[in-house]
């Protein structure tokens, strides 16, 4: 059974702040000089080819130390228009490497198929202290020192962010695909473990049924941001799974049998009702790469 601590959720804090904020990148000579030698594309290649990937390599979801990335941020930007592209050419340049070199892997770099001004991406960590450190790392020194401004130009908001911890149960591994589904419930007074035990029992064998496969399943971190130089959203706890589809056709098909499916809240109890009230937020997501 999947399984998510309950409890106060802590959201997330934004990796590209401001202009305000005076952050960056603490690469010593010897990483900068690795990073340097590392093929840029072949190495954001591994990265976003498997965006949902924890545990397989270190450049895809896992840390330095070789850990799976346990606390993972869900990060969506609203940027000004016609500046998706920059900032993603940006991106893809300037900040994998750095970030997975002080054990902040970028796990996902997505376009928004609903919305051309938004950026969705997923980074990971191995425990919030890791996190902590690693955020130091990169937000302390010459590269995001150097790129910030030129960044901080396309963006309007980057504080939408979610910090979340990978459940047990998820997958360690999901094939290339082209798209990817975030679906996001917001938890309310719900904890956190009922909720998962009615995933798991009532909506997860609906969502087989009609033709989705429930992949990597997060619920909200409860401890406090231990990044505090960012802003963090609080007060929000969710249940976010995530889906892979091999087209559009096939998630088309899925949204159809889905829209036909009645009956699964029938059996929640009341303390279920408060994450049963709000519809579920769904992100359809277009890997970059």
């Amino acid at each position: 059974m999947v399984g998510c601590r309950g409890g106060r959720a802590t959201l997330g804090a934004s990796i590209l702040s401001r202009p305000r904020r005076n952050l960056g990148n603490q690469l010593d000579h010897a990483v900068r000089a690795a990073v340097v030698t590392v093929g840029r594309r072949s190495s954001i290649a591994s990265l976003a080819a498997a965006p949902l990937v924890l545990g397989v390599s270190p450049g895809a979801g896992q840390s330095r130390e070789g850990r799976s990335s346990n606390i993972v941020e869900l990060r969506q930007y609203t940027l000004r228009g016609g500046q998706r592209d920059r900032l993603i050419r940006l991106f893809e340049r300037e900040f994998i490497v750095p970030q997975a070199a002080v054990g902040a892997p970028v796990l996902g770099v997505y376009r928004d198929l609903d919305d051309p001004d938004r950026f969705v991406w997923l980074r990971g960590f191995d425990t919030m202290d890791q996190r902590a450190s690693a955020l130091s790392a990169f937000y302390d020194g010459p590269v995001w020192r150097a790129h910030r401004d030129e960044a901080n130009a396309t963006m309007i908001d980057s504080d939408n962010v979610l910090l979340l911890r990978r459940s047990a149960g998820s997958a360690a591994a999901l094939a290339p695909s082209a798209i990817v589904t975030a679906n996001i419930h917001y938890l309310s007074r719900t904890d956190a473990r009922e909720f998962t035990s009615f995933f798991q029992t009532r909506l997860l064998p609906r969502l087989s049924a009609a033709g989705a496969t429930p992949l990597w399943i997060l619920c909200s971190e409860p401890a406090p941001n231990s990044f505090p130089r960012l802003p963090v959203r609080e007060g929000e706890p969710v249940f976010v799974w995530f889906s892979r589809w091999r087209t559009q056709s096939e998630l088309a098909r899925f949204d159809d049998r889905w829209s036909r499916c009645s009956g699964w809240r029938d059996d929640a109890t009341a303390d279920l009702l408060p994450a049963l009230m709000r519809k579920p937020e769904r992100l359809r997501l277009q890997p970059v790469i």
